[in-house]
Formats: C-alpha cells, sequence, structure tokens
C-alpha cells in the first residue's frame, strides 16, 4: 500500500475531472504505461489507462450480503473492482491515522499544505517499505470498525472529460469480466 503519484494543491472541492486533466496535462504527470491501468471509481469514463466498474450493477462491498455470490460476470467483476479499490482507500486512511496533520483543514497556506501533503506520502512510502510491521494499521482497523458501525462513506465522483471512452477499452473490461466469470465458476464447482 504505497503512493505511486500524488498531486497535492487542488482544493477539495474541484471536480475529479479537473484534477485528472490537470495530471495528465502537466510535465512529469501521471504516468499511463501500455498495458497497466489506474482502477476508478463510476464517476470517471472507462478509458484507456482508467479500469471503471460496470454502471448499473452492484458495487460497494457492503452491497453483498453474506453468502450472496455473484450471478453475472459484471456483478463479479464490480465486487473485485470494488475489493481493489478499498486498498486505496485503506492506504488514505492509514496517511490519515498516521499525520493527524493532514486529518482536518488547516489553515496554512495552499503551498504548505501541498509539501506536508508530498512528505507525508514519501514518510509513508519509506516506512510501508522498511517496517514489516506498521503499528498504524492497529489504529486504522479500529478506525474502519468503528465507521462500519455508524455506517460508510459513499464514494461518488464526477464525470471526466479528458480521458475519452473507447469500444476497444469497453470490450477488453467486458472481456476480463468473463474470463474472471468462467474461473471463478470453474473453481466454485471444482471445489
Amino acid at each position: 500500500m504505497q503512493f505511486i503519484y500524488v498531486l497535492p494543491g487542488w482544493e477539495g472541492s474541484i471536480a475529479d475531472a479537473r484534477v485528472l486533466r490537470d495530471a495528465l496535462s502537466i510535465r512529469n504527470g501521471l504516468p499511463i504505461r501500455d498495458g497497466y491501468y489506474y482502477l476508478v471509481d463510476a464517476g470517471y469514463t472507462n478509458g484507456k489507462g482508467f479500469l471503471a466498474p460496470f454502471r448499473g450493477q452492484r458495487y460497494h462491498l457492503n452491497d453483498w450480503n453474506p453468502g450472496y455470490q455473484p450471478n453475472t460476470p459484471e456483478e463479479l467483476f464490480n465486487m473485485k473492482h470494488s475489493s481493489a479499490r478499498n486498498v486505496i482507500e485503506r492506504c488514505f486512511g492509514l496517511l490519515k491515522v498516521r499525520w493527524h496533520i493532514i486529518r482536518n483543514s488547516n489553515w496554512y497556506p495552499i503551498k504548505l499544505q501541498s509539501k506536508i501533503i508530498m512528505v507525508c506520502c514519501l514518510l509513508h512510502n519509506h516506512i510501508r517499505r522498511n517496517m514489516p510491521i506498521d503499528p498504524a494499521e492497529a489504529d486504522l482497523d479500529a478506525e474502519e470498525e468503528k465507521e462500519e458501525n455508524e455506517g460508510g462513506v459513499e464514494l461518488d465522483g464526477e464525470p471526466i472529460t479528458s480521458v475519452e471512452p473507447s469500444e476497444e477499452w469497453t470490450n477488453w473490461r467486458q472481456t476480463l469480466a468473463n474470463q474472471m466469470f468462467d474461473e471463478w465458476r470453474q473453481n466454485r464447482n471444482n471445489g
């Protein structure tokens, strides 16, 4: 659970699309290598380099009752996508548990706030690489359990315009979902 790209300095109310557009257009911006992709929420377009869940299907992990099994490739895909994105949200949670300075609003100048966030992310990555057991994770586990009991936060995104949907990418996602579902059913039938 490490950060691979950080773009601090944007106000929290800015649309995700605008931040992504900036990340893609600036020098040394968000790297998108062939064969790799970023998991994005349903507010983003499913386009090359950005893998979004299927709309109109169950998505959030708390939508899945214990023992409920997916009925379609799209449901299984969304369940796995949500589980993987949960790791991303956990990484942000760990960052906030570790450094309270970024947990709440502060009145430092925006340039200083950006530097604080960058340093916290760098230190987080350094700790993750060099400490096999991270005591901050126990604190995060307790905090997540408290949030679950109080009802979690729903994360939604804004539609973006800087990444264009492509039929090729949509077909690739469907093929991936079908392969995952076939493999999952085969393992379930054999196990």
